[in-house]
Parts: structure tokens; sequence; C-alpha cells
């Protein structure tokens, strides 16, 4: 049995490194084997299409309530699969590829491709051919990958049209008799404490990073991560066995240091994390834009970024395709709670091409919260809300119902604890990025 390294420098390097592609890849096999909430479970290269907008049964940090999902866990081993699309007559969608390391490499949809129908040949890492004619090649940077798909709803009348462009989304492969190899299993042997680790060895062995990131891979092999066959963690001594957890602990407090503070500009108390997914510097399909101003290029910063963006997250878009601003805190810097009520005053509203939304979640899971009128954001698209006389949207955010017609009509209910509501901005004006919109702080209402 080789000497395994025990360093906590080097674990929670470890840790920061592989937390995208573990996390990633959990998500994955929930998908395939499980479902999530509204989206149920659905063989890899087949379409998981949840039917309602996501609310608190479904437990994924960050999931939005403005779309409807359509995922689908792609395994290229089975060869190339050809995607259709069909023609969404100007509704918003979109269908973001995201590889095995939170990588998005390519769109499909509104802004990137248009809403027409469309044909498309996803090939895995190394394939060598053409596409047929009038079919667009998307090629993957691991055989691993995910589609992550978004429909434009507004209103519930809107749910048949959306189920009819969802089951007109198909992937076919083209070997029908092929069987993908699935996700590889890591040794069940392995104690609790070192899952992670277990994890992180076979499968960035079976899906391998960018080549930039290989030498800070192999960096990592005296903890046994580039260990093949037989897992190195099975019969540690028990000493090795804390040291490694307790390397790992520490990954864990220096992430959650990043995601609270992170390196995203702050303005009125909201963290502009339009950048947070700008890590992928190598894998540029249709629909990605190969642009300096959208990639970090700080290489120690990138992973950390990575590993931020992930458990805040996990597939969020470019912010070409959707901006996002986070904020954890009013406008005396105080954590936001619902034994509070709060204002955000909206004028204008943020300028957009498609759609904006401001969502409400739990701290610290970023999950949606159950409240009596069902409500889990509001935004341009939500019915019912007053607006001021000088045209402003007044959102009142608290626990408890507000009394008051209009407030109650504009209200985004929160939990009775610590909360983070994020600002989505699909397709954003320039004026967004450029921060020459940037939104108000949310008020803190006296009394």
């Amino acid at each position: 049995m080789p000497t395994i390294e025990t360093s906590p420098e080097l674990v929670a390097q470890a840790y920061l490194y592989g937390f995208p592609l573990v996390f990633n890849l959990d998500q994955v096999n929930r998908y395939v084997h499980e479902g999530i909430g509204a989206n149920p479970a659905a063989a890899f290269n087949t379409f998981s299409h949840a039917r309602t907008l996501a609310g608190p049964e479904d437990t994924f940090v960050t999931i939005n309530n403005d779309t409807l999902y359509s995922m689908a866990q792609l395994d290229l081993s089975v060869g190339p699969v050809a995607l259709h699309v069909p023609d969404t007559a100007g509704r918003y969608y979109v269908l973001q590829f995201v590889d095995a390391w939170t990588n998005n490499f390519a769109y499909v949809g509104h802004r990137a491709t248009g809403t027409g129908e469309g044909e498309f040949l996803l090939v895995p890492p190394g394939w060598d051919g053409d596409a047929p004619a009038g079919v667009t090649l998307i090629r993957f940077p691991t055989l691993v990958a995910s589609i992550v798909g978004r429909w434009a709803v507004a209103i519930e009348q809107d749910l048949p049209v959306v189920h009819e462009f969802q089951d007109a989304a198909t992937l076919t492969p083209l070997d029908p008799d092929a069987s993908p190899d699935g996700l590889a299993v890591p040794d069940e042997s392995v104690p609790e404490e070192l899952v992670f680790l277990e994890k992180l060895r076979v499968w960035s062995q079976q899906l391998p990073p960018a080549e930039r990131d290989k030498p800070l891979q192999n960096s990592l092999a005296p903890l046994g991560l580039t260990t093949t066959g037989a897992s190195p963690y099975t019969s540690l001594p028990t000493a090795d066995v804390s040291a490694l957890a307790e390397g790992l602990e520490h990954g864990k407090a220096a992430l959650h240091k990043v995601l609270v503070s992170g390196s995203s500009p702050e303005v009125n108390g909201w963290k502009l994390v339009f950048h947070a997914f700008d890590y992928n510097l190598d894998f540029f399909e249709v629909g990605a834009l190969d642009d300096d101003q959208f990639k970090i290029q700080d290489p120690k910063l990138r992973i950390v970024e990575r590993a931020a963006a992930a458990i805040g997250g996990l597939w969020g878009n470019h912010p070409y395709e959707a901006a996002y601003v986070i904020t954890y805190v009013d406008d005396h810097g105080e954590q936001l709670t619902g034994a509070r009520t709060y204002t955000l005053r909206l004028h204008p509203a943020p300028p957009v091409d498609a759609f904006w939304s401001l969502t409400m979640y739990s701290v610290p899971d970023f999950y949606l919260v159950a409240n009596p009128m069902d409500r889990y954001s509001i935004g341009d698209r939500t019915p019912g809300v007053v607006l001021d006389d000088d045209g402003a949207l007044t959102i009142v955010i608290s626990h408890e119902q507000p009394t008051d017609p209009k407030a109650a009509a504009n209200w985004l209910p929160s939990p009775a604890g610590d909360f983070r509501p994020v600002l989505r901005m699909y397709e954003p004006h320039p004026a967004v990025l450029d921060q020459t919109y940037v939104p108000p702080p949310i008020t803190r209402t006296p009394g």
C-alpha cells in the first residue's frame, strides 16, 4: 500500500479543486437514479421534464422559479447523439451544456441560435467526423455532461404550450444498440469521511479535466488521487483517516468563506456575481462566447471561484445569458432575516431582452421556501403586482403577509430565519454588465 500524504493544506487544495466535479456528478447521479423534485428520474441520453415550476420540494441549490426545467444527463460513451429542438415561436428558452467539471461550453436557444426548429449533433471528445448538412456540431469536453434546459413560463395557462415544446425536444443516439457506461463506481468500503476523495479519484480519472488543469491534478498525486485500480483509502491507519478528514474540513471552511465573501464586486449590498461562471477558458461551442471579458484569467482565483459557483448556484449561466446578483444584507449592512420587513424599490426595472425576477432562498441551503401564497419569486411577468404612481415597483419582503392590499400584491415571502434573495436578469442589456445599471439596496422598514 503506497504512503498517502495527509497534509491539511494539500487536502484542502484538493477539496477546492475537486468540489465542482464531485458535487456536480452527485447531482447527475440523482437525476439519473432518483430525479429531483418536479424532474423525474431519466436514464442517460434522455430528457427529464418538469411539468410544474420549481417549489420547496425541489431541493436543488438556487433553483429558479421562472422556467420549466428540462434536464438531460449525457453519456457519450454510446457515441454521437442527435438533438432536435422545436420552433418555439419566439418564446424564451435555453439549453445550456455543462461538462463534468461544470464548464458551460455551449448554448442553444433564444439568444444563441434563435427559436426556430433546429438539429444538432452531440459528439464525444476526440470524435473525428463531420455533421450532415444543416446540422450543427457540438463537441463535448467530457464524455459525461449535462443539458440544463429552461423554458419561460409566465402564467399557469402557459404550461400546456410549454409541455408541447418539451415533448418535441428529443435526444437520439445514432447507435440505438449502444449502452452507456455510466459513472465509475467509487469503492463502497472507503471510510465515510473519505468518500469525497474516492469520488474525486475515480471520476477525475474517468473524466479528465482541461489540459491546463492536469498539472494541478498531478500535484495532488501524493493524496492518492492518481492511483489506479484498487482504492488507496480502504485500509489506512486511523490517524491517517482522521488527518485526511481534517484536511477536508479545512477545505469546506475555506469554500464557505469564499462563498460568503468572494471576489465579486459589491454595490448597495448586492454581490454582482456576473463573472462567477467565467472559469471556462478552453471549450467554446455554439452559443458560448470566446471573449476575454467572460474569462477568469487568474489561475488560482479561477479554481476557487469554480468551487464557490458550484455550491452557491450549480449550473448557473454565463452573464450574457443570465446575469445574477445576490445579497445577504440590508441597507444597514446586516443579515436579512424574517424577523424584519424590507422593501426593494425598482425604478427603473432591470434592463433586459428577455425577463427578470427576484427569487427568495433560505440560508444556508439556498432552497426555495414554503409559504402560504406559494409565491417564490416576483418579476416583470408576475400577474397582479401594483406599480407606484411614478411607475416604480416596490417589492415588500417579509415573513408575515402584509395587511395593506398593495403591499400584499407585491409581497415576496421570506422564511422566518435568515435568507438570501437572487435577482436574475435574462439576456441583460450591456448597462447591467458594465454596472451602469445596479439595483438599489434592500431597505429595512422602520419599526
